[in-house]
């Protein structure tokens, strides 16, 4: 009997072995196993340290099992070193001995299943014609936004505000190669952006709200991503009062989603969250009601997802031979 050994993938390696198609189908069954108890996932567990912080997310999925962690920094200054300012590993786990499957590399990781929960939520609280993105914020995460998107509604025009004027210029250029059938609009103003459109996806730092509700036209639908640490905020309150609010999870989304700041300053209850994107899944909680309802989905990024995604990786790449096997233990 061979030595077991660690799997070592690299970021490209991963990007290899999985896709966007795989990658929802992954995402949506985790949703659901949260709400049917299948998932053990504790609170993020959050480092600070001079100049940024860490976060340790740990999940268990019993069916398919699947046990891991992802070890993610966030170092805002990284960037005048040359560095990414968000980097992450995932280790891999056997549940049944806490053997080291894998340590990969945890950021495509991460960019996928962000992109696939806001994707899952749009196929169900956005009307299933939608066809016109407001995008705010074109950072590392926006591009497999759009693609995720694109898998489920009709895009046909997208609408890209950027903290740099070159900045939504640039992303829209290399969009039209990514997605030729759709028009991509560098706006100068957030208002121009979310004006006049069916789904509106926030992904920026801020810390004060950038969307306005009167901006907004009846049957919206938003994905809220940026928001995800205490203090973070991209909508005015008012929107989360005036719509279905549906969450990832609900204790990330009271302490660190768009929920938290509101809640903190009595803007809006965390008894008003209509559910979980898990529970409208398995039909415990309901969807959209009619085309004018505006619905908010709080994406706080789930550690679950971040280990059935890595269990699916690992499984290809055994299967494909892909990746360094390295033995940690003198067994």
């Amino acid at each position: 009997m061979s030595r077991p050994g660690t799997r070592i993938l690299r970021e490209r390696e991963v990007a290899q072995l999985i896709d966007l198609p795989t990658s929802l189908r992954v995402v949506r069954e985790a949703f659901r196993a949260a709400a049917q108890g299948r998932v053990v996932m504790p609170a993020k567990l959050y480092l600070p340290v001079p100049h940024g912080d860490f976060r340790a997310m740990p999940a268990f999925l019993s069916r398919p099992a699947a046990c891991g962690m992802k070890w993610v920094n966030v170092h805002p200054s990284n960037p005048r070193r040359g560095l990414p300012s968000v980097m992450a590993i995932i280790v891999v786990n056997d549940p049944a001995t806490g053997f080291p499957l894998a340590v990969m590399d945890g950021l495509f990781v991460t960019k996928l299943r962000t992109a696939a929960a806001s994707a899952v939520a749009a196929q169900v609280l956005a009307r299933r014609d939608s066809r016109f993105i407001g995008l705010i914020g074109c950072g590392a995460q926006a591009e497999l936004q759009v693609l995720a998107l694109a898998e489920v509604l009709p895009l046909r025009v997208v609408k890209v505000w950027g903290h740099g004027r070159q900045e939504a210029a640039r992303f829209a250029a290399r969009m039209r190669r990514r997605l030729e059938r759709v028009r991509f609009i560098p706006m100068t103003s957030i208002e121009a952006s979310v004006r006049g459109v069916d789904v509106v996806v926030t992904l920026t730092p801020s810390r004060r709200p950038l969307v306005k509700r009167e901006w907004l036209a009846p049957g919206v639908h938003i994905n809220a991503v940026g928001a995800d640490a205490p203090g973070k905020q991209e909508l005015d309150p008012r929107i989360l009062r005036d719509a279905l609010v549906v969450v990832d999870d609900r204790p990330q989304a009271i302490h660190g989603g768009e929920l938290n700041v509101p809640i903190r300053q009595g803007q809006f209850r965390a008894k008003d969250i209509h559910g979980t994107l898990g529970e409208v899944l398995v039909g415990r909680r309901r969807g959209r009601r009619h085309p004018g309802e505006l619905t908010v989905f709080d994406s706080t990024g789930l550690a679950s997802h971040d280990v059935a995604l890595a269990q699916e990786i690992v499984a290809r790449a055994r299967r494909r031979g892909i990746g360094r096997v390295v033995r940690f233990f003198d067994l």
